[in-house]
């Protein structure tokens, strides 16, 4: 029987990691201007995202500017935006096929095997959704850490983690670990749900041939 405590568990540290990836996604900050180096100038500070790019200025104005072109992009903006879409729109499957299959809900409840699998069809795909979060999030911080060790680079163009890939990181740890708990709590039968014990077929007993009674 699988745990219901840990299976709910498990779908809130999802549900969490999906509004984490969507909290990422729409954040600015995937990385900041660096202030590491001798000549560095303070007056603002440049931030960019996946779908904007916003300047802070020591006034306190905040100047934010859409991308114009998505084909004039970096690869790894692009590469980011989908990955990152693709991961929300997989946990927003998840989160309704979970749901189902949970043993707290009453879908499914005259079919327990049923349930179980459809909680692990949810399970898996919290996984695969945390996977993609996390190819974007590292193949974009890797293109940061590329750029700002590089020698080419002028100091005033090196850029920092922002706070988006942060909770990009732990976003997608928490849907993985939620998707597993779903995973694992799933393998079970439900007692009412195992099929019939088999006994071993009643042979009628065959009357004796030889006609010799006593």
């Amino acid at each position: 029987m699988a745990n219901s405590g840990l299976q709910l568990l498990g779908y809130i540290l999802a549900f969490l990691g999906f509004v984490g990836l969507i909290t990422s996604t729409a954040m600015t900050e995937w990385k900041m201007s660096s202030y590491a180096g001798d000549n560095i100038i303070t007056a603002q500070a440049v931030y960019e995202g996946l779908w904007r790019s916003c300047v802070y200025q020591s006034t306190g104005q905040l100047q934010c500017k859409v991308y114009d072109s998505l084909l004039q992009l970096p690869m790894e903006i692009q590469a980011a935006r989908g990955f990152m879409v693709a991961g929300i729109l997989f946990c927003a499957i998840a989160v309704l096929v979970a749901a189902v299959g949970m043993q707290c809900t009453t879908c499914l409840a005259d079919s327990p095997e049923i349930k179980n699998k459809v909680a692990l069809g949810g399970g898996v795909v919290f996984i695969i959704a945390g996977v993609l979060a996390f190819i974007a999030t590292i193949w974009y911080g890797e293109n940061i850490r590329q750029q700002f060790f590089s020698p080419f680079t002028p100091t005033n163009g090196r850029y920092e983690f922002g706070k988006a890939l942060y909770i990009g990181w732990g976003a997608s740890a928490l849907t993985v670990i939620g998707g597993s708990l779903l995973c694992c709590n799933c393998g079970g039968k439900s007692p009412g749900g195992g099929s019939a014990p088999r006994y071993p077929a009643a042979h009628p007993s065959q009357p004796n041939s030889s006609g010799n009674y006593v």
